[in-house]
């Protein structure tokens, strides 16, 4: 037995690493498994990816807004001609 030779001390202080390392792989498998504070955590990524620092939109985004938003008129525009 590897535990054989060692003191009492060493025993225990060996325990208490055991239980801290535990704990740590307790706690990083309770924030694996949680979901609202994992999407609360993506939706904070994704909105500082968006936005710049003084928090206005980044140009990027509003460009892509505008265009889905001319894309979708044009949609529209095109479906209610045709039916006509």
């Amino acid at each position: 037995m590897a535990d054989a030779g060692k003191t009492p001390e060493e025993l225990e202080a060996e325990i208490a690493r055991q239980r801290e390392q535990l704990a740590e792989t307790v706690d990083e498998l309770t924030a694996k498994l949680d979901v609202k504070a994992q999407a609360q955590h993506k939706v904070a990524d994704l909105k500082d990816a968006a936005t710049t620092d003084d928090g206005r939109p980044r140009p990027e985004v509003l460009a892509a807004a505008g265009s889905l938003l001319a894309m979708a008129v044009v949609l529209v525009v095109w479906r209610v001609r045709r039916d006509h």
